[in-house]
């Protein structure tokens, strides 16, 4: 009897671990969207780091790391699973992959001196979220910490400095000082010390908030929607592009200065690169409200390729300008490997593949510059930084949505993100989407009036210009990850205490 006792204490004992991942996992899914409870991002990661300090060996900690990642990103991207399990469980198995080394990175150094392990832990999730928003085949940002913990109230103001990278670097400082100082409160300058910078931030930010500073511009969203989200139909493209034309027939000339279509708002053969009868519409419209608009959508290049643009129009009739999207979405708008992933039948649903612009594009206009990016490019913010160093000076962002019908969190973890992104430029943007939601967000992360799912509207709001020049985020970018990088560098590399003797022992907390 007493050694089943002991047996099932020792089990207890190792799925503790576990249970903190969890915890860390399902806290720091309510600190984005659509729960949006940022502050929590401070917190959630310290159940992790405790429990990843506690754990027996390194395959345990890998299989921690996962855990943490499975649950976190699987519930965060179940929006994905709309398109098919064959979208949603490769891209949460790679996520919690990456968590998984992140595992094995924090317990490897977990009998360092305190100030070491601090530095390798905050160093090491930068590096983690670095990786991340970068590969595979470009990246996926979702679940950057610093946008939820950079989106909280107060805290936006500092984006302009530090970036959402930047906040990421500081709520996991501060979770991992909350960590030791848990353990043993001689530690305490590992969690005061990063406590005083976030609140020093806090209160520059409060009190030099970003903001735009120029012209007004009296800009329009149509949000025409689809008369088939999430499925295909008859004539789909033609119906799309005459619902958002018949809309903006419905603005009174003169009364706004910018009209903005969201992606896809028209698809061949009912463009205006390959049907000049569309091209003269729009010429026509733009003419007739006196406004510059900007419209979005695909035209087929050949039967395998094809392009995805915003094109700028003068209130004179004439064309602005074009900008092809950058960065294409991996398996929705071209296949990676696609001969060695011809076996997957799902990949049928995209043909072509699309051809990738190759930089960042402005559109001067009356009274500044304007500047945009398409569909998921908004969640990236090098994305977003790349067109305010080029010249922008206010911000459009042209996304579809429809595909994800009437889930609501794809759209609000995109607008959260832009929201975080267009603080760091401080800058004005404006969201517009096919289906919903469409927005205006202000350089202050203020956010306007926004449309539901689904909904067909038209809905105006004043931007401005930003005239102010670039901020610090936008002329030097994630600074604060190179100095985590550099710190974590230093707290494995610089000659001094290490690894002692004797292996793992258990703290007393």
């Amino acid at each position: 009897m007493a050694a089943q006792l002991a047996h099932l204490a020792t089990l207890q004992d190792s799925m503790i671990p576990y249970t903190a991942a969890i915890t860390a996992a399902l806290l720091m899914w309510l600190a984005f969207p659509p729960f949006d409870i940022g502050i929590l991002a401070f917190i959630a990661p310290a159940p992790l780091l405790w429990g990843l300090r506690r754990v027996e060996s390194g395959p345990g900690a890998i299989a921690v790391g996962f855990t943490y990642g499975a649950v976190f990103f699987g519930l965060l991207l179940w929006w994905i699973s709309v398109l098919g399990f064959v979208a949603w469980i490769p891209l949460t198995f790679w996520m919690a992959t990456l968590s998984a080394a992140y595992g094995l990175l924090v317990w490897s150094f977990r009998m360092w001196p305190p100030a070491r392990w601090w530095l390798i832990a905050v160093g090491g999730w930068a590096s983690w979220e670095l990786v991340k928003a970068y590969v595979p085949f470009g990246g996926f940002p979702w679940g950057g910490v610093g946008y939820a913990a950079g989106g909280n109230p107060g805290f936006i103001g500092a984006v302009q400095w530090i970036g959402p990278s930047g906040w990421t670097v500081l709520a996991v400082g501060i979770a991992a000082g909350l960590v030791l100082v848990v353990e043993d409160s001689a530690n305490w300058r590992l969690l005061v010390d990063p406590g005083v910078v976030v609140a020093m931030l806090v209160l520059a930010g409060l009190l030099f908030a970003p903001h735009a500073d120029g012209e007004i511009v009296t800009t329009a969203i149509v949000q025409g929607g689809s008369p088939c989200p999430q499925t295909h139909c008859q004539n789909e493209n033609q119906r799309i592009f005459e619902r958002h034309l018949n809309m903006s027939r419905a603005i009174v000339r003169d009364t706004v200065d910018l009209v903005v279509w969201p992606e896809n708002s028209f698809g061949s053969p009912y463009d205006p690169i390959g049907n000049s009868d569309v091209d003269q519409d729009l010429k026509v419209e733009a003419h007739r409200l006196g406004a510059y608009m900007l419209v979005s959508g695909t035209h087929v290049v050949d039967p395998e390729s094809f392009v995805n643009v915003n094109i700028v129009y003068s209130p004179i009739g004439t064309e602005v300008g074009r900008y092809d999207k950058r960065h294409p979405v991996p398996f929705g708008e071209y296949v990676p490997l696609r001969d060695l992933l011809s076996f997957i039948p799902q990949l049928d649903q995209v043909p072509r593949d699309m051809i990738p612009g190759t930089e960042a594009v402005v559109f001067p206009i009356r009274d500044g510059v304007l500047g945009s990016v398409i569909s998921f490019e908004g969640a990236f913010s090098r994305n977003i930084r790349a067109e305010a160093r080029a010249g922008a000076q206010l911000m459009v962002v042209a996304t579809n949505e429809s595909s994800y019908g009437p889930e609501a969190a794809a759209s609000d973890q995109l607008i959260e993100m832009a929201r975080v992104n267009a603080a760091a430029i401080g800058q004005d943007l404006v969201l517009a989407a096919i289906t919903g939601k469409s927005t205006f967000i202000f350089a202050d992360g203020t956010v306007g009036e926004r449309t539901e799912l689904l909904e067909e509207r038209v809905i105006i709001d004043e931007m401005q210009f930003r005239t102010a020049g670039l901020t610090l985020y936008t002329r030097i970018g994630d600074w604060m990850v190179f100095v985590a990088l550099a710190g974590a560098a230093a707290g494995i590399f610089t000659p001094g205490p290490g690894r002692p003797e004797g292996g793992f022992r258990r703290r007393t907390v």
